[in-house]
């Protein structure tokens, strides 16, 4: 349950000036009577409702249920006494943010169907005072329906809003944990059966290199064939951690596309067999902000990726039919060109921009040849 001082205005969105209205008004009600008793005995109803009120948020169990029947029965006497109907809205809001189920239906039940029963006498009993404000009784019946439903369900979505985000974070920190605990196995299986055989062989040739030279050396050379094993393994988990495969990034920027609602057309195979791995995290990094730019800058409806490898090169095209750019000054100003720049010169890159019925952005990099089988040295 919220504090009953800070509840309206942000769970409603009326102005607190309405509500400070409702809180003045019964007394304007009751000080039309012209009968002492009457102003009396509305005075200590209107006291009596808005300490039970105030009550009724701070307390917890069945208490809150008493003072809400206090609420009821006093809104109920001064609908027939005063044709004061408004005391309906403070229980019709309280009520929505109950968040007990069975509570919830079982007051609000009571509450429509008394509100219903003591407006609908006060209108066959002719009240002049329904009658001269029955559109205002019209709404706060309407009111009296919809609020506790609408702030009901409100209150449920907030609550499972923050479940799911409770959730959310509890499955990154599962994530996190699970990816650690793989890495740390990956590098057990991978270098430590390894190392603790380079160890083995290296006490062995220590041994052997007075009493027998050619099989020290032979255990010196199977230290070495260990070595680029399991530097090669590394490499390999390395890359799979930490490589960003240009397909895959492909696959994001189809999603980031199809979310803006601008067509997308591939034209190249994206999947690259003569290209380092560092070059193609640069040239993901490139298409992904030159995409960005698309999206955020360019009122593109089509966006066209050409990929066009040769023996030397490979030239990627980022192509929109979006309003365009201006070209002076174009890698030293905005949209994070300058970045995309930067990292293309990393890898002896380059980068140009063609702007004509549309963008053109066009990245080339230096292919890296390499032999079947071949293995970096130690």
């Amino acid at each position: 349950m919220q504090k009953w001082h800070h509840i309206f205005h942000k769970s409603t969105g009326l102005s607190p000036y309405v509500w400070a209205v409702f809180y003045i008004l019964p007394f304007y009600f009751i000080f039309r009577s012209s009968s002492t008793y009457e102003v009396v005995s509305g005075i200590i109803m209107i006291a009596v409702f808005f300490v039970c009120y105030v009550l009724s948020f701070i307390s917890k169990g069945w208490v809150v249920y008493f003072w809400t029947s206090v609420q009821i029965v006093v809104s109920i006497a001064m609908t027939l006494l005063f044709g004061y109907v408004y005391f309906a809205l403070f229980l019709a809001f309280f009520i929505g943010n109950i968040q007990n189920r069975i509570g919830f239906f079982t007051l609000y039940s009571i509450h429509l169907v008394t509100t219903i029963v003591t407006i609908n006498y006060g209108l066959l009993s002719r009240n002049p005072v329904f009658i001269t404000q029955l559109p205002f009784v019209l709404v706060s019946m309407i009111a009296v329906v919809l609020l506790p439903v609408t702030t009901y369900n409100r209150n449920n979505q907030d609550k499972l809003q923050g479940q799911l985000e409770n959730a959310n974070k509890r499955i990154s920190e599962l994530v996190k944990q699970e990816e650690r605990q793989r890495i740390a196995r990956d590098l057990h299986d991978t270098l430590g059966q390894k190392l603790s055989l380079i160890g083995l062989k290296s006490d062995l040739a220590g041994k052997l290199i007075t009493k027998n030279p050619t099989q020290a050396i032979s255990e010196i050379n199977d230290v070495r064939q260990t070595a680029r094993s399991a530097l090669k393994e590394v490499r390999e988990m390395v890359t799979q951690m930490r490589g960003i495969r240009l397909e895959d990034e492909l696959l994001r920027i189809r999603q980031l596309l199809e979310a803006a609602e601008i067509e997308f057309i591939l034209e190249g195979n994206p999947k690259l067999t003569n290209t380092s791995l560092i070059t193609e995290n640069v040239l993901s990094m490139c298409i992904k902000e030159a995409v960005t730019n698309v999206v955020k800058h360019s009122k593109a409806k089509e966006c066209q990726i050409i990929i066009e490898p040769s023996r030397t090169d490979l030239t990627i095209k980022v192509k929109d039919n979006g309003a365009g750019i201006a070209v002076s000054n174009v890698y030293f100003k905005g949209h994070g060109l300058q970045g995309m720049r930067e990292r293309l010169e990393f890898v002896n890159g380059c980068m140009d921009i063609v702007s004509d019925q549309g963008t053109t952005l066009v990245i080339k990099v230096p292919n890296v040849f390499q032999q079947p089988g071949q293995e970096a040295n130690v």
